[in-house]
């Protein structure tokens, strides 16, 4: 199948095209995302959370432990993901896509994305806003179910506004490191394939080297304390990677945003965090002792509050309450 002004598409692509087109145009024949039908009906098998990627599994589809090549990828479409533009943040009430001055952005994925952008927005100070979304993929603004078949590339994401004065790349970092599994591969818990992959996405040098020695630093916590030598397949690369795919990032659909605050969310997590705490900011930091540079990603957040709060050893992020921590809490 050629579409004109667009490459050949293997016969996969072309399968899950149609799929989703037919989707998209009806969702009788596709049921909202599988996810927020389990959570209306109760389902508890993960199974269900997507018929594409079940109707591509029979099928004998493209092996999704692997990464599709990008010029195997679906076509996507130029058109953005509606419902977004002037949505608000559930909990903290900002639009989901400002920037206000003197605040940055980090994006992240480790794993579904419900849970990982839960604990992120209960960070007690400086998270203007969370999203969910498809991140480091080759398809123009795909759909959950195009996301979920394997045939974007992307993995599902965090974008991450936050205010550096207020809290710290670091702190987010040591969050990311923390709330799941960094060594799992092509997936998070029972969630398998590319779509749930580990990686961190830098918008600068700085934080390209704070990603890279901290990785280096919790790999070696993690055997130190596990006493297993497990590698971190967490993808690290940067956003401009992205920019020959039409950009590292895509909202997804509106009813996934902060969809573990809203009545009704089914209280699903896979990550699997390790137990295992992130060294003390001083013994990794790749920036000089006494420079700028190690004051000015110093943690905001103290050891108190990584002592109470910090991700627990399996999934709890579900059962918090959805308000963020209170700074007296620590």
């Amino acid at each position: 199948m050629t579409m004109k002004g667009q490459r050949s598409l293997s016969p996969w692509t072309t399968v899950l095209f149609m799929l989703g087109t037919l989707a998209t145009s009806s969702r009788a024949f596709l049921l909202p995302p599988a996810r927020a039908a389990a959570a209306a009906s109760g389902a508890s098998n993960t199974s269900s959370r997507n018929m594409i990627s079940s109707l591509m599994d029979l099928l004998g589809g493209p092996d999704k432990s692997k990464l599709i090549d990008p010029q195997n990828a679906l076509p996507g479409r130029s058109t953005k993901m509606p419902n977004i533009e002037g949505l608000r943040h559930y909990v903290l009430g900002n639009k989901l896509e400002e920037v206000p001055e003197g605040h940055q952005v980090a994006v992240f994925a480790n794993g579904c994305f419900w849970g990982s952008e839960k604990g992120i927005w209960r960070l007690p100070k400086g998270i203007y806003s969370t999203a969910v979304g498809y991140c480091a993929g080759f398809t123009p603004n795909p759909t959950y179910e195009e996301a979920c078949s394997g045939l974007t590339g992307h993995t599902e994401g965090v974008r991450v506004v936050y205010n550096p004065k207020d809290v710290s790349f670091v702190d987010i970092l040591r969050w990311f490191w923390e709330a799941h599994d960094p060594t799992s591969g092509m997936g998070q818990g029972n969630d398998r394939g590319t779509q749930y992959r580990s990686g961190f996405y830098y918008f600068d040098n700085e934080q390209k080297q704070l990603i890279e020695a901290s990785k280096v630093a919790y790999e070696k916590e993690l055997e130190r304390v596990t006493g297993l030598k497990r590698p971190i397949t967490t993808e690290i690369a940067g956003a401009a990677d992205y920019d020959k795919y039409g950009g590292l990032w895509y909202f997804a659909e509106a009813y996934h945003q902060q969809y573990l605050a809203k009545p009704g969310s089914r209280p699903y997590c896979s990550a699997q965090p390790q137990g295992v705490s992130l060294p003390d900011y001083d013994q990794w930091c790749p920036f000089p002792e006494g420079s700028d540079l190690r004051e000015k990603h110093r943690p905001t957040l103290p050891a108190s509050f990584w002592k109470q709060n910090g991700p627990k050893r399996g999934c709890s992020v579900v059962r918090e309450p959805n308000e963020p921590i209170s700074t007296n809490s620590y």
